[in-house]
């Protein structure tokens, strides 16, 4: 799927992916009725990261207070996440996207060019997900710090 049909507005493209945290599967379908904030980020115990987790999870308690679930995604291991989540005590879901579906319907990957190195890797991004399975909410290219709080307020918003 390409980002022309990640908009706002759009049906999230649906998902299901190994979970390391409260289920062992998630399914986009399953939280109908709940709005979903949907973070993509490159790799399991990195300092952007880390801070980006560190601050879902301080913000936690309020998401869920306005009906929201949090999902991280990245492309490691469930293993990795495990040892993530559990470094940090993450109290949501961290999805092991290891085949790149969810990375590919969501159009996260992005040539990285790094001291001259050429990859593929994930683009820092975050789709917030309203309670009837529309993308209410697109960032690309994300900063780690403050983003938690950013997306809360977006997800305040929301009916």
């Amino acid at each position: 799927m390409s980002s022309e049909k990640i908009a706002v507005g759009q049906d999230a493209p649906q998902f299901h992916a190994a979970a390391y945290g409260k289920d062992s599967e998630i399914r986009l379908r399953d939280l109908h009725g709940k709005i979903v904030v949907l973070y993509f980020y490159p790799k399991d115990d990195t300092p952007g990261c880390t801070t980006e987790g560190q601050e879902f999870t301080a913000l936690y308690p309020d998401f869920q207070a306005a009906g929201a679930e949090v999902l991280g995604v990245s492309r490691d291991s469930l293993a990795s996440h495990e040892k993530f989540a559990c470094k940090f005590n993450f109290p949501f879901p961290l999805l092991a996207d290891t085949d790149e579906a969810l990375c590919t319907a969501f159009d996260v990957l992005k040539e990285k060019n790094m001291y001259g190195k050429v990859s593929i890797g994930v683009e820092r991004s975050t789709f917030v997900i309203d309670r009837q399975g529309k993308i209410a909410y697109v960032e690309r290219k994300v900063k780690a710090a403050g983003h938690a709080a950013a997306i809360l307020d977006i997800v305040k918003k929301l009916p």
